[in-house]
């Protein structure tokens, strides 16, 4: 089988010390293409820098993540955070397979004011702007604010989306399909059954695999890896009684026709 992670964090601290070794037991694992997001502008030269490390298989996206961090303490997105990184997207345009990962955040600790959600909105449409104008799919963050982020897509008329570990209602979900959305979903799915009614009801035309490494594995405590993609594949394969060659081919398929580039860096 032939996995395609569509959302992981090759550029995460996490990974410095044994980015060789992650890489290589993805491989053996049968992980064709990690596409790998960005939260912050300081990590889009680290990202370049792996993607050409790592040619065709680390595929690079630039984004500002709807939470900061300053610190240890986390934060809601500000305007000032995204403005010294748009040179950036224009720099390295050519290489970019997505816009990600961006989107909105309204866990109510984190932006729990209306100036807050505004400003992030002002950031998301700004990230999706550049991402109509370089012709790039986006990559989506939606973490308590799952039908606001879908209506805010639809009305600016975005239509290659990837909605990652989406927790929203199965209604804005559906809603989703819909305008054509996919979704993807992490191992961290294992730990319960919230995902599975959604996971369910999303045709699999719709659904591409993820892990969102280095977080959100089958094991809370354990820092998670790209190669734990094979355990979102075979719990959706459990989940529409499928078997999990089938939910890795079609969501292969998926994943290439969201983010073609991929299909230019696996034949290059």
């Amino acid at each position: 089988m032939n996995f395609i992670d569509c959302h992981c964090h090759m550029a995460a601290d996490e990974f410095l010390q044994d980015i060789d070794e992650v890489v290589e037991q993805s491989r053996k694992a049968g992980v064709v293409a990690l596409v790998s997001v960005t939260e912050h502008e300081h990590e889009f030269e680290r990202m370049i820098a792996l993607s050409g490390r790592y040619s065709g298989f680390v595929l690079p996206c630039f984004g500002i993540h709807p939470i900061q961090s300053d610190a240890d303490c986390y934060r809601s997105v500000t305007m000032q955070d995204l403005e010294p990184a748009l040179p950036m997207f224009e720099k390295y345009k050519d290489k970019l397979v997505a816009i990600g990962e961006i989107g909105l955040d309204f866990t109510p600790w984190l932006a729990s004011t209306l100036e807050q959600r505004e400003e992030q909105q002002r950031v998301f449409h700004m990230q999706l702007k550049i991402a109509q104008k370089l012709d790039l799919p986006v990559n989506v963050h939606s973490r308590s604010a799952g039908r606001q982020t879908i209506s805010f897509l639809k009305e600016h008329g975005i239509q290659k989306v990837l909605l990652h570990n989406f927790a929203g209602r199965l209604s804005a979900a559906l809603k989703g399909v819909k305008a054509g959305y996919y979704f993807s979903f992490p191992p961290a799915v294992t730990r319960n059954n919230q995902r599975e009614k959604i996971i369910r009801q999303i045709p699999l035309e719709n659904i591409c695999l993820e892990t969102d490494s280095p977080s959100l594995g089958p094991n809370k405590e354990e820092r998670n890896i790209p190669e734990n993609v094979r355990i979102s594949c075979q719990y959706i394969a459990d989940v529409k009684g499928l078997s999990p060659e089938t939910v890795c081919e079609i969501t292969s398929k998926n994943a290439m026709c969201l983010f073609p580039k991929i299909c230019e860096n696996l034949h290059s």
